[in-house]
């Protein structure tokens, strides 16, 4: 068996637009009400998961989800009197961000040695809380064979999950057993702690966790008031490694110590706040870059063009590279998901299992990527105003675009 990482990566829909509709994410806010540009966005997302197959990874991708979602506005009884923004939810593209799609724990990890998936069920945001059940039937055909996989319903919207982006695994192999970390946030500030702690534990439960390989950390409040709307903005880890802001968790030590206890492998690559300033590293996504295991073993950073600042300039010269975990920085063009509030890792899900076991379909070669940009190319809009969101001939623009990917992959039964 050839147990390997997989990114998963959401095709950018042909929806996407800037609708600014996460409170708490400062990117998506800032940007609310531009001109977006679907095409540049899924052939950007494109791009980067054909240099991560240069690299010798292994990559798949999920589908987008089906928008405008005309449930979703029937089930609020949207008319001329709603108010725009439910509209604006029904056609959101944030299901792109696949970081948000689940939780996977390896079969490594699990009681019953199956490769688990709890869908997330992003009660927070109306926009993102309309989306696990289509994932979840994606999911079910991606990962459908019950031997190796089990996929649950998402957790009851009582307890807020928001999935593999408040979710980290140390480990000292992909395929080895490993230890799995929940970071939640409380809530009371003036933007929500998406995660919630119960959410967490129950994920945790769901997928025969042993409590001897699971650890559960608050994130930091300051880094959620500063706009880290979820702990993949200011944390990534990459088996052994931890790539952190030095205020990234409620009690920073102590969040290591945790670890470690569990994990005694445990590095960390800690920026301080003095070389990149939190705010910096909101900004710059600097820690919602990728960290992965190149063929050689040796580790790398993809990051988005936006963290190639002095600051992280400066502090990357001594930290990374030589003898240190990490050993490059490579950059990437992902500006039109930047700009909407998510980087490279929001836009992957990893799952760590044989990809003889995964539907090949979604699984990503060179004959499949040609193909996928085609229709990209060929189909998805150039731009989309504004003012365009809820037009009847741009809804049916958009679904004619999905669904020709749809057929071209014959997965028309997601339609």
């Amino acid at each position: 068996m050839s147990v390997q990482e997989i990114n998963f990566d959401g095709i950018v829909g042909p929806s996407h637009n800037y609708a600014g509709l996460s409170l708490g994410n400062i990117a998506s806010a800032s940007h609310k009400g531009n001109v977006s540009y679907p095409r540049a966005a899924a052939l950007q997302g494109l791009e980067k998961m054909q240099a991560n197959r240069a690299l010798g990874l292994a990559q798949g991708f999920l589908l987008p989800l089906p928008r405008p979602n005309t449930a979703l506005l029937t089930a609020l009884g949207v008319d001329g009197t709603a108010d725009p923004a439910l509209t604006r939810a029904a056609w959101s593209a944030s299901s792109m961000w696949t970081a948000n799609a689940a939780t996977v724990s390896p079969a490594a990890d699990t009681a019953d040695g199956k490769c688990h998936f709890t869908p997330a069920n992003l009660v927070t945001m109306l926009h993102r809380g309309q989306e696990w059940q289509d994932t979840a039937a994606q999911l079910k055909i991606a990962f459908g064979n019950p031997e190796y996989f089990a996929v649950h319903d998402a957790v009851p919207a009582s307890f807020g999950d928001e999935g593999a982006a408040n979710h980290m695994r140390f480990c000292t192999g992909h395929g080895s057993s490993g230890v799995e970390v929940f970071v939640y946030g409380r809530p009371g500030g003036k933007f929500p702690a998406r995660q919630h702690e119960q959410a967490s534990r129950a994920v945790a439960r769901l997928h025969g966790l042993r409590p001897e390989k699971t650890v559960f950390i608050e994130q930091n409040p300051d880094a959620i008031e500063a706009g880290a709307f979820h702990n993949d903005v200011v944390a990534v880890a990459n088996e052994r490694v931890l790539f952190t802001h030095a205020l990234a968790f409620a009690d920073q030590q102590a969040a290591y110590a945790e670890i470690r206890a569990k994990f005694p492998e445990l590095e960390v690559v800690e920026v301080p706040a003095d070389s990149v300033s939190l705010a910096e590293a909101i900004k710059t996504y600097l820690f919602n870059s990728q960290l992965v295991t190149l063929p050689d073993g040796g580790m790398e950073l993809i990051a988005p063009l936006e963290a190639k600042i002095p600051s992280v300039e400066r502090w990357a010269e001594t930290a990374i590279g030589g003898n240190h975990p990490i050993r490059a920085v490579r950059f990437v063009d992902v500006r039109q998901s930047m700009a909407n509030g998510g980087g490279p890792a929001c836009l992957r899900l990893r799952v760590v299992t044989d990809p003889e076991f995964v539907d090949p379909r979604f699984l990503l070669d060179d004959a499949k990527a040609e193909l996928i940009g085609n229709i990209i190319t060929e189909t998805w809009p150039e731009t989309i105003e504004p003012a365009q969101i809820g037009d009847a001939n741009l809804a049916q623009h958009v679904t004619d675009a999905r669904m020709a990917l749809l057929t071209a992959l014959d997965l028309t039964k997601l339609g």
